[in-house]
């Protein structure tokens, strides 16, 4: 399921695009305020945005300025009555045909660079920068740490043997390091991160990093 987020106050409007795009497999969270949507995503990423120009609370591209400042791989999607001539713009008003083809190809454009931005829930690794945020908040790990979130996102949703992130991290460094290394890394990972229920441990096996969403 893709998850897109959507702000826009008009009922009519979002709920003719939520309809429209679950029809092609899209999960669409409708947010009437910018207040709403920031809060939702310090908790989860979505996999892209739409944002509408003017809402209540605001304006739309101070919105898109504070996302593409914290999270820089973000796809967004502007929804405006001006004529901008912009791939990341949508005039109102708009056929939902033409919004599925825009979304559609956005998304396939930001797949290779949405790898070097890696989620699960709130948290975020950007590759390019070497920063992790936990929702909209910088985290400031250690290069074992790093190197340990960094591992097991690649490979979320699976499960990753001890033995495995040993062999990884520290021997692929030339560093011999005992199985209790793992564990002081892992307890002071999950401390950083706030304890999120998206770092699991799987008991006697190893960590699977899951969306709980």
């Amino acid at each position: 399921m893709i998850d897109i987020y959507y702000v826009e106050d008009d009922e009519n409007i979002s709920g003719a695009v939520k309809e429209f795009l679950a029809r092609d497999g899209y999960r669409v969270w409708v947010f009437q305020t910018f207040s709403d949507i920031r809060q939702a995503l310090c908790d989860m990423l979505p996999s892209l945005v739409l944002v509408d120009w003017n809402m209540p609370d605001g304006n739309g591209r101070l919105l898109c300025q504070w996302i593409r400042q914290t999270w820089s791989e973000l796809p967004v999607i502007l929804i405006t009555v001006r004529g901008e001539r912009r791939d990341d713009y949508i005039v109102k008003p708009f056929a939902l045909d033409v919004l599925l083809t825009r979304i559609r190809a956005m998304l396939q454009r930001m797949g290779k660079s949405a790898q070097r931005c890696l989620t699960c829930d709130a948290v975020s690794l950007d590759r390019d920068r070497m920063q992790v945020y936990c929702g909209a908040q910088p985290v400031i790990l250690s290069p074992s740490e790093y190197q340990l979130l960094l591992y097991l996102l690649q490979n979320k949703g699976r499960t990753v043997t001890r033995e495995k992130l040993l062999e990884n991290i520290w021997d692929a460094n030339g560093n011999g390091v005992n199985d209790n290394t793992l564990t002081v890394t892992m307890k002071r990972l999950r401390e950083k991160l706030n304890q999120p229920a998206c770092l699991k441990t799987v008991r006697s096996v190893g960590y699977r990093m899951e969306e709980t969403e």
